[in-house]
């Protein structure tokens, strides 16, 4: 038979309570996005999850809700950002304008030449940080951006008519928009005829033509089926870049250890990498579908590019007059384009000679 010293008691209820700290010390992450396993939001969550997961050893869980387990629009998804009810939500511009209208400033066509030029654009100037400061301070604080990736490639004009060359081409067709002012205002100015669809009825719309075309990405075109709805062209004229803006609650992330805080910033960096590859990728398979369906593929030259950001001007304007903090987003984000371009023009003449 053996005694246990009053030290050794002591030793192990210090011990017992050491181990309950470090339980109560580990927490989930709860990260929503309302689309489906196809999509490139899905990649960009599933290597955040194991780089967060892995690089915390274990200390911070990150649980996935795909699709509209935990809400369904962008303005009720912010809320639960807002009130802590969901730590982790993907917005596309569209989806957050309502609360932050001059993140719509992606939206603006023809300001960013190429994926190189965009993807400079956010991790290589302050422009992400500018976006974040004015989201935090209209949110009293309470909604923090963390990155910026993308959802899609780039928006290009399809339809079920003829082959779009020219502005003019887009005179009179019905086009799809979000029930958003900016894309109706774009369709508008280049002649066109905005019709408001929501995304789930645009299948049944375009194939009984209450709309001739929309404007989107290959992959989002391909996963809907629209070939099989009567879309038959598509012009690669990128008129805007298909922005993914990732949204965490700031009493959340404040909540963190500077060491968590670190994992949660490396994992969000190592998603944005993930979504800027994922659409490259998978695009190669969506066009192959796309013309093996009867699909025609225009690339416009670049006198033909030349006109349609010509014929859209007046679309900057309107977005520095309508939209709240419209000017002061819109020069951040022309003096990113700027100093993104010359870097990417620099590197390309570098490796040129």
């Amino acid at each position: 038979m053996f005694k246990i010293s009053l030290k050794s008691l002591l030793l192990a209820s210090v011990l017992v309570s050491s181990a309950a700290v470090a339980i109560a010390q580990d927490i989930t992450l709860r990260a929503t996005a309302n689309s489906n396993e196809n999509d490139e939001d899905y990649d960009g969550l599933v290597v955040f999850k194991n780089y967060v997961e892995n690089a915390s050893n274990g200390s911070i869980k990150v649980e996935l809700f795909i699709g509209t387990q935990l809400c369904a629009k962008g303005d009720e998804c912010l809320a639960g950002v807002a009130d802590g009810s969901i730590d982790i939500y993907i917005s596309t511009s569209g989806g957050a304008a309502g609360l932050f209208p001059y993140i719509q400033v992606l939206d603006l066509p023809y300001l960013m030449s190429d994926d190189r030029v965009a993807e400079a654009v956010l991790t290589q100037t302050d422009f992400t940080k500018t976006i974040r400061e004015m989201a935090l301070k209209d949110s009293g604080d309470k909604i923090r951006l963390m990155s910026i990736g993308n959802t899609g490639g780039w928006r290009n004009f399809a339809n079920t008519q003829k082959r779009v060359e020219t502005p003019a081409d887009l005179a009179g067709m019905k086009m799809r928009t979000v029930p958003a002012a900016l894309p109706q205002f774009l369709a508008t100015t280049l002649g066109a005829n905005p019709t408001p669809i929501a995304w789930p009825e645009l299948f049944t719309s375009l194939q009984t033509q209450v709309v001739d075309g929309t404007a989107n990405g290959i992959t989002d075109i391909m996963s809907m089926k629209f070939t099989d709805a009567g879309v038959k062209y598509i012009t690669l004229d990128g008129h805007s870049y298909m922005g993914a803006f990732w949204w965490m609650g700031e009493d959340r992330f404040s909540s963190l250890s500077g060491a968590q805080k670190q994992v949660v910033v490396d994992g969000f960096a190592a998603l944005q990498q993930a979504t800027f590859a994922s659409p490259k990728r998978k695009e190669i398979a969506a066009y192959a579908a796309f013309k093996d369906a009867g699909g025609e593929v225009y690339v416009p030259t670049p006198a033909q590019k030349a006109a349609f950001k010509s014929a859209v001007a007046p679309v900057m304007d309107w977005f520095q007059t309508n939209v709240a903090g419209g000017p002061a987003v819109l020069d951040a984000f022309n003096s990113a384009t700027t100093k993104a371009q010359a870097m990417v023009d620099a590197d390309r003449a570098r490796d040129l000679n």
